[in-house]
């Protein structure tokens, strides 16, 4: 007789070890990242094509192009735009692109795809859209790329939500 080891059969001490439980999770996942201004958003993770971490000098300059524009980057034989999100937002603080490396969301819908350099990535999360409130107390270039926002009541922040489709159709770009 042939056993299976424990973790097939679900049989064995870790079982019941409640850190080994999953939750169930509610809501939908997202992706959590800063602008360097430290304001902190959010972008539903099934419109994200990919988050990259790369060296300032693999995104191309280029001359003439919109000031929230980096320049252009090559994913996967792709030419994308990459945009510093934060001034795309409007926000002042400008992303410094003088470190090791950028974190970068592609974001896709249909057939665009955009690429945001941010300040830093915080990770995934599941947010509950339920929760979700109408944004305060922003900047009126930055309202129409917000679905909504959460508020953090333990440190009484806002997590605020993106719409990606809103940031690819922007006219902005043309700016």
């Amino acid at each position: 007789m042939v056993s299976k080891p424990d973790f097939l059969s679900g049989s064995g001490q870790d079982q019941f070890r409640p850190e080994l439980q999953l939750e169930s999770p509610e809501g939908e996942l997202h992706l959590r990242f800063y602008i360097p201004s430290h304001q902190e958003f959010a972008l539903q993770a099934t419109g994200i094509r990919e988050v990259i971490e790369l060296s300032p000098d693999r995104i191309t300059p280029i001359p003439n192009a919109s000031p929230l524009l980096l320049g252009t980057l090559n994913l996967r034989g792709r030419l994308i735009w990459v945009a510093d999100l934060g001034q795309f937002l409007g926000d002042a603080t400008p992303l410094n692109t003088d470190k090791s490396e950028i974190p970068v969301i592609a974001i896709e819908d249909q057939d665009i795809i955009v690429g945001l350099g941010v300040d830093q990535i915080c990770g995934m999360g599941w947010l509950d859209a339920k929760h979700l409130m109408p944004p305060n107390n922003i900047p009126d270039t930055m309202a129409p790329f917000l679905r909504g926002e959460w508020l953090d009541t333990n440190n009484n922040k806002y997590l605020r939500l993106i719409d990606q489709t809103a940031i690819l159709r922007s006219a902005r770009w043309a700016g």
